[in-house]
């Protein structure tokens, strides 16, 4: 069985308030986008796990597809698997890769052995994994509040924009973003501001983490001026970053050509 687990971006991302918990209450729209990893599954008659592709840090064990198998397995009971990760996504890039590549193990193995969980048994054990896990298994426009486990269809339409991604390979940790974010007090609900033309987010669509993560690392901030110059009707930060994109009405070209940088420009 070979899947092919996708990105994400956000369409603006509101940081609320610090919960009694510990976790962030978040609001943000988020959106499956064509850029994937390749995940293998195959019935075997021992564990084995494979990557490839981009290194991922950490040992093995702590690898999030290793703990969506091992969920699942104590969960029902499943038997070994051989799985191979090529990582094409960039990890600490605000594109939800781990998270992507977590759920699809669930769904997938959910299929291999005809578990017959429903998506809405499959969202309930990617919550355990992570914030943005439940997300994948619906793999659609989605509007994310809590933690970003809770969520609810959105109507977002796209078709016939081009999405440009620039990383300039800066690792932007969770903890890092979250350190000097003010509060959002907006008071015009997300799911309005997005239902407004798309020449209108420019000035209300917005990404709390961009004030703090600017100022740590002002090169992003150098990125979404230029992609608003080469003519994006909408630039932003996905995530907590490190990746920017914009929305064009037209293709644009690969224009930034650092050696470093990930750029790629994808049709919606």
């Amino acid at each position: 069985m070979i899947l092919f687990p996708p990105a994400k971006i956000n369409l603006g991302l509101r940081v609320l308030h610090k919960r009694e918990d510990g976790y962030h209450e978040i609001e943000t729209c988020m959106i499956p986008i064509p850029f994937f990893d390749v995940l293998e599954l195959l019935k075997s008659p021992d564990f084995t796990f494979r990557q490839t592709g981009l290194s991922i840090e950490g040992n093995t064990g702590s690898n999030l597809c290793v703990r969506a198998y091992e969920l699942l397995k104590s969960k029902c009971g499943i038997p070994p698997v051989y799985m191979h990760l090529r990582k094409e996504l960039p990890m600490g890039a605000g594109l939800g890769g781990g998270s992507s590549d977590a759920a699809y193990v669930l769904r997938g193995l959910n299929d291999l052995f005809e578990l017959g969980l429903s998506l809405v048994e499959l969202e309930s054990l990617a919550s355990v994994l992570g914030s943005d896990c439940p997300f994948f298994i619906r793999n659609e426009a989605q509007l994310a509040r809590g933690r970003g486990e809770l969520l609810s269809r959105l109507a977002i339409d796209l078709k016939g924009y081009y999405l440009k991604l620039v990383n300039p390979g800066i690792h932007v940790g969770t903890k890092e973003a979250y350190a000097g974010v003010v509060f959002n007090t907006q008071k015009e609900a997300l799911s309005d501001v997005l239902s407004a033309p798309i020449e209108d987010w420019k000035e209300k669509l917005t990404n709390d983490f961009e004030v703090s993560v600017f100022r740590s690392h002002p090169v992003l901030q150098e990125i979404k001026r230029n992609l608003y110059a080469e003519g994006a009707v909408y630039a932003a930060m996905s995530g907590s970053g490190s990746t920017m994109f914009g929305i064009y009405a037209f293709q644009p070209k690969e224009s930034f050509g650092a050696s470093n940088y990930l750029e790629k420009v994808l049709a919606l």
